[in-house]
C-alpha cells in the first residue's frame, strides 16, 4: 500500500464518520430544541426526530417547526390556590 492509498483511506473514514455524525445530529436536534424550550410534548418531537431518519428526514422540517411552536396555556387546566382544577 503506498502512502496515497493510506491517506485516501483516511479520507473515506474522516468523511464516512462526519455524515454519520451530521446525521445523528440533525436527528437529535429537534428533540434538544423542545427540550429546551420546554415543550409540552418535547418526547413526542424528540421521538418525530429520530422516526424522521428513518423515513429520509421528508418530515424533518416539520419536526422542527413543531419543536420552535409555542403552545397556549389551556385556561380551563389552570390551577387556582384552594380550588384544585376548573
Amino acid at each position: 500500500m503506498s502512502g496515497l492509498d493510506i491517506f485516501a483511506w483516511i479520507v473515506l473514514v474522516v468523511l464516512v464518520a462526519s455524515t454519520v455524525f451530521v446525521v445523528v445530529f440533525m436527528a437529535m436536534w429537534p428533540g434538544m430544541v423542545a427540550r429546551r424550550r420546554n415543550h409540552p410534548w418535547a418526547e413526542a418531537v424528540a421521538v418525530g426526530g429520530w422516526v424522521t431518519l428513518f423515513l429520509g428526514f421528508v418530515l424533518w422540517p416539520v419536526v422542527l417547526i413543531w419543536a420552535y411552536v409555542d403552545v397556549p396555556a389551556n385556561p380551563r387546566r389552570q390551577v387556582v390556590e384552594g380550588e384544585g382544577l376548573r
